[in-house]
């Protein structure tokens, strides 16, 4: 419709310039308009006495503007308006015709691929001879990058991933030797190189090469699940349990059941059945799964296939945990003999993946010792020293008060949590919180919750416990897998023996398990927040130990919570060098950055470390990086390394200080190939017309292309030259002259001015 009323498509009025062909110049134009519109004014000013109505003087300027605006268009057409646009030189310009070679491209859709559709368009309707007739045509494949081709049958769909922005950049730098006029891009969108960036965007704007896209598939399943993200512990200490945050998003099963299952490549860990929400919103769900033995665990998170699944192969995300075979140390002060000291003891003596160390002060000048590596160890009582202090990873502070610690060891205390990382647990007692006076120390600070400023906060009376929502939640609190039986096994524990009045938590604490008082109301009982680089909790009860002893021998609640609690302590406890990379499975990619943390002895930054990374990769790969220090961050070293090959990597970092060893740490990285183009492989058309519409391009529909070749001529990339074309010859110019003419008349009828 808009080629009829107007001669021309709408490039031509949105890239062309308007001229006026007459040889009057443009202010005698203006002149004569101005001069018809006052001579009209006088007869439409003597229709005054026939014009009836109240509003007699608007309508009569109404009459006289659609009279002047009839007479402005007959003088503008008489001074010959016409548009001046570029358009490309026939046959001496070229168009690449660059087609998405990627798997995503392979999938079916209502009996046909997507390469299928976009072949039929290409060929079976004649796009490219209708191409050929006007322009040179290159032809480009493209999926990880863009390669030439000679003939569609070069055109295989095996590629890996999508990267347009890095395609289009090598076709656009060929431009520097070849009019390039424009470039039509077959393509889902589907990229998973986090689109097209603008550098690449800017390239081609600076190059003046418009874009057109054509878009092939559809832009939603109707019925599909995709796992989009995976969540979970890049490490974890042998059979503790570990979360996984599975999002996912579904079309089509809405209200349906499905199955999330976690399996290793010879077990299956965890299954877990879920509701479907809302369709195309995101959903979370947590699985809870044990880590078992020491070593590097693939966890296949998946959901199973449903019935009618358009495709099934985004239904699986692997990701990559290290159950690490150490055995972290607790240090464990307790200011009296107790029936909670005795049993927290005796459920750690069950675990074999932590090693708890204990000082019991039996009379006020006398300790004992317990779990020491050697006689000399805490011969003087709690640590002084740092390196002392800092060779643990937990500590626990028991009914002990804080008038006991000196002002350095008060000051190692809270070093040992913020510059240390480690985690740092206060249990209640008659000397324990406020009443020891904690909320007058230097560590009031670091503590979850802001103590009572009284004494007498401790209570040998009975309490029950209630999970809160963030406990549900916890994996401190996870005695069964399922969370409905988990909330229900807490209300039937048997009361505690004690508690103490805890305070007010402060914002950035989380409320695990509050204590219930008959007529005295909730205390937070178990509060924890994280502070500088470690972890800080409150445990407002020494009365656990009845949660042993009036229950079953078989009951185990006592003991998981407690091995849970300590795991929590000392799990993210770093070392002094700390290996990480952002991604530990690398879909469809080979840059991995590899990032490390050093610290010196008193777990400061060290900045003049030289680190280097032995890496150990599949078929024989072997390779020694150095890492560069972070100038944005001291005792942060980084390197990019390629992983060209699938499979597994394992990389020992190792930091030194001239001959001195400071320490050293692995990390396990994974590349898989194949993979990324299951994900997100819906038609991208937002990227696609933003593409278009940024580089001065059109986005299409894969079966409406029959204006494409026209609209390429419009460019002004390649060898151009300017079209004059007329315009006072257009329907749309009779027609506003008939519309004017028409709606004066009625108008003029109406009012009684004829």
């Amino acid at each position: 419709m808009f080629e009829f009323l107007f001669n021309y498509p709408g490039t031509v009025f949105s890239k062309g310039n308007l001229v006026l062909l007459g040889a009057w110049p443009v202010w005698a134009l203006v002149a004569c308009i101005a001069a018809g519109a006052a001579a009209l004014a006088v007869p439409v000013w003597r229709m005054r006495d026939r014009a009836s109505g109240r509003a007699r003087g608007a309508r009569l300027a109404l009459l006289w503007l659609l009279q002047s605006m009839l007479l402005a268009m007959v003088l503008l057409m008489l001074w010959q308006p016409a548009v001046s646009v570029a358009t490309l030189k026939p046959q001496q310009n070229i168009v690449a015709v660059v087609v998405d070679d990627s798997k995503s491209m392979a999938l079916a859709e209502d009996g046909r691929t997507r390469k299928e559709k976009a072949l039929e368009a290409l060929k079976n309707k004649g796009l490219l001879e209708k191409l050929g007739k006007k322009f040179q045509v290159r032809m480009y494949r493209f999926s990880s990058g863009a390669e030439r081709m000679d003939k569609l049958d070069q055109w295989k769909v095996e590629g890996n991933a999508t990267h347009i922005g890095e395609s289009l950049a090598q076709v656009a730098a060929e431009s520097s030797t070849l009019p390039i006029g424009a470039v039509v891009l077959f393509s889902d969108g589907a990229d998973n190189a986090g689109g097209v960036d603008l550098e690449t965007i800017n390239l081609l704007k600076r190059q003046r090469i418009p874009v057109h896209t054509v878009g092939v598939g559809r832009e939603r399943f109707n019925k599909d699940v995709e796992v989009t993200e995976v969540q979970t512990a890049a490490r974890a200490l042998a059979d503790s349990r570990v979360s996984a945050v599975v999002t996912l998003k579904q079309r089509g099963y809405k209200n349906a059941k499905g199955r999330i299952t976690i399996k290793t490549d010879n077990a299956t860990l965890a299954s877990q059945e879920v509701t479907f929400q809302a369709e195309g919103t995101l959903q979370t769900e947590t699985v809870v799964f044990n880590a078992g033995n020491a070593g590097l665990k693939n966890l296949h998170v998946s959901v199973e296939p449903l019935q009618g699944e358009e495709n099934a192969n985004n239904n699986t995300v692997t990701r990559l945990v290290t159950v690490e075979n150490r055995k972290p140390r607790i240090l464990y002060i307790e200011g009296e003999p107790k029936w909670e000291f005795k049993f927290i003891r005796r459920a750690m003596d069950e675990d074999r993946t932590i090693e708890l160390t204990s000082i019991l002060r039996t009379t006020q000048n006398k300790i004992y010792r317990q779990g020491i590596e050697n006689p000399k160890e805490l011969e003087e009582g709690f640590p002084a020293k740092v390196d002392e202090l800092f060779g643990f990873q937990g500590i626990i502070v028991g009914g002990v008060e804080a008038a006991y610690f000196t002002t350095t060891q008060m000051e190692l205390l809270k070093q040992f949590v913020d510059r240390r990382g480690g985690g740092l647990l206060f249990l209640a007692g008659r000397s324990g919180l406020s009443d020891g006076g904690w909320n007058r120390s230097a560590m009031a600070e670091v503590l979850p919750l802001v103590l009572p400023d009284k004494k007498g906060t401790f209570h040998r009376d009975p309490a029950t416990v209630e999970l809160t929502p963030a406990g549900q939640e916890s994996l401190i609190c996870r005695l069964e897998e399922n969370p409905e039986k988990n909330v229900e096994r807490w209300r039937k524990l048997p009361y505690l023996a004690d508690y103490q009045e805890s305070g007010t938590p402060k914002p950035g604490a989380v409320v695990l398990v509050d204590s219930i008082v008959s007529g005295r109301g909730k205390f937070p009982l178990l509060v924890t927040q994280n502070y500088g680089r470690g972890r800080v909790g409150v445990m407002a009860t020494q009365g656990t130990w009845r949660w042993q002893m009036l229950q079953p021998l078989a009951d185990k609640s006592h003991e998981m919570f407690w091995q849970q609690l300590m795991r929590w302590l000392v799990q993210n406890t770093p070392g002094r060098v700390v290996a990480s990379t952002p991604k530990s499975v690398l879909d469809d990619e080979s840059r991995v950055t590899l990032r490390a943390e050093v610290r010196d002895r008193n777990y400061l930054p060290m900045t003049d470390a030289k680190v280097t990374a032995n890496i150990i990769g599949p078929q024989g790969v072997a390779e020694q990086v150095e890492l560069r220090p972070d100038p944005l961050t001291p005792g942060t070293f980084v390197a990019e390394w390629r992983a060209e090959k699938a499979g597994a990597y394992l990389a020992e970092v190792l930091a030194k200080r001239g001959e001195e060893e400071a320490g050293r740490d692995v990390v396990n990285f994974r590349r898989e190939d194949g993979v990324a183009e299951n994900f997100g492989a819906e038609q991208n058309k937002e990227l696609l017309e933003k593409l278009a519409t940024e580089t001065g391009g059109k986005y299409y529909k894969v079966d409406d292309l029959a204006k494409l070749p026209e609209e390429i001529s419009y460019s002004e990339a390649g060898i151009t030259v300017r079209e004059t074309k007329d315009l006072w010859n257009m329907p749309a110019v009779f027609l506003a002259l008939m519309l004017l003419k028409a709606g004066e008349w009625l108008l003029r009828r109406r009012w009684g001015v004829v």
